[in-house]
């Protein structure tokens, strides 16, 4: 069984990108845990701080950690299941994917990643990208099935 955390700065209030979260995560076989990051300070340096420092926190030792980053790799959607599964059949029992906020990720937590993964050079929307991230996880689960919804959408 695949272990997902998925560590995200701010919070999807009640709304259709909320409804599409929990579609995708109903959805979900695997066993995926959302944490959702607040920073309570409001200049941009020290919320990134926060943010980090709490994003950090709730990472394990053992997990194989995906920072979603500009800076990263691309993948096509079969690459990228085949890339979980080939880590996976690795010996890593646990993924963390982190989303950041408005002011990006530190050093510090680029180097914490095993994987830096890039949906293209445009900037997204953090929610947008959890959305987004949850629908990836969700065809790399129906592909290593063997489920044509990869074909489907």
């Amino acid at each position: 069984m695949v272990k997902i955390d998925l560590i995200a700065v701010g919070k999807i209030k009640k709304g259709p990108w909320f409804d599409l979260q929990e579609d995708y995560l109903k959805r979900l076989k695997w066993s995926v845990k959302l944490f959702e990051i607040e920073s309570k300070y409001t200049e941009s340096k020290a919320q990134q701080d926060h943010e980090q420092r709490l994003i950090l926190e709730k990472l394990d030792e053992d997990s194989f950690v995906i920072v979603l980053d500009e800076r990263g790799d691309g993948l096509r959607s079969l690459d990228f299941a085949q890339t979980l599964e080939k880590i996976q059949s690795s010996g890593v029992g646990k993924f963390s994917f982190l989303i950041g906020g408005a002011e990006g990720f530190t050093e510090e937590v680029r180097n914490r990643a095993n994987l830096l993964l890039s949906f293209g050079q445009q900037t997204w929307p953090h929610i947008m990208v959890r959305v987004m991230l949850l629908e990836q996880i969700y065809r790399a689960q129906q592909i290593a099935a063997g489920h044509p919804y990869h074909r489907e959408g």
